[in-house]
């Protein structure tokens, strides 16, 4: 595809994105009638109007709709095609798109940026906390390039390479632990055990959810949070236990973990 097309390109997209040729040439840094005559050319280009400029704000024709589907796409498959170019370089410069779920923000994601950083310091880093479904959606869609979730079924075309087992134990305040407390736990006493957890939109609340199941034990669930770190400020404060990676407790000195038998 030749520049000159790439331009036309964002230029029809500018225009559709913010329906006014005066607001995309501002954006664009170029003057309307510059702007209106180089869209003009790629419809007398396709033969097709791609736009109405009929009412106040300037919509895409029908036409011009499905058009413009295609050139986001082809504008973002050539900007994965220079990602790519970078990739297989000595990885001196570029830029990397990382997602990651709300657990490994807590414990993880600290050291890994740190190592990064030191391998790579001329590689930018967009780094997002979302849920595991829409890192894969990102991914599926060349919004992200690289996310760190739990192991579960995935999207097609998602290939996921394991990392690392990471162990959930059962955390309460240090002075809350019996002395009994600090050996293995019998499943069966967390039945009715008062519990502060992860809100259900995390991966991590599933596994607690599925053992408790499979061990058939109901914990009463007292607070739910999305937020880690309010989950060991309440622990720390309180009499309620909760469910989280070692990892994270270990970093917790005010916490003590014990894990069910």
């Amino acid at each position: 595809m030749a520049a000159l097309e790439l331009r036309h390109l964002r230029y029809l997209l500018a225009v559709a994105e913010h329906g006014s040729f005066t607001r995309a040439a501002e954006e664009l840094h170029i003057s309307q009638p510059t702007l209106s005559q180089q869209v003009r050319q790629l419809e007398r280009t396709l033969g097709v109007q791609l736009l109405d400029r009929t009412g106040r704000t300037v919509r895409p024709s029908d036409a011009g709709a499905v058009y413009i589907e295609h050139a986001h796409r082809a504008l973002r498959d050539l900007a994965a095609a220079e990602r790519a170019v970078h990739d297989v370089q000595d990885l001196s410069r570029g830029h990397l798109r990382l997602a990651v779920t709300p657990t490994f923000t807590a414990y993880l994601i600290g050291p890994v940026v740190a190592e990064f950083h030191a391998r790579h310091p001329g590689i930018t880093l967009t780094l997002t906390e979302a849920a595991q479904d829409r890192i894969e959606a990102g991914l599926a869609g060349d919004e992200v390039d690289l996310g760190i979730a739990f192991t579960a079924p995935h999207l097609p075309g998602i290939a996921a390479t394991p990392l690392f087992t990471e162990t959930l134990s059962l955390v309460t305040a240090a002075q809350h632990v019996p002395a009994a407390g600090r050996r293995p736990m019998p499943v069966q006493d967390l039945d009715r055990q008062h519990l502060a957890l992860l809100s259900g939109d995390f991966a991590t609340r599933g596994h607690i959810d599925a053992y408790f199941t499979r061990h058939r034990v109901h914990p009463r669930i007292t607070v739910e949070a999305n937020s880690i770190q309010a989950l060991t400020e309440i622990v720390q404060r309180t009499g309620l236990a909760t469910v989280l990676p070692d990892a994270i407790t270990h970093d917790h000195v005010a916490t003590r973990a014990y894990t069910p038998a």
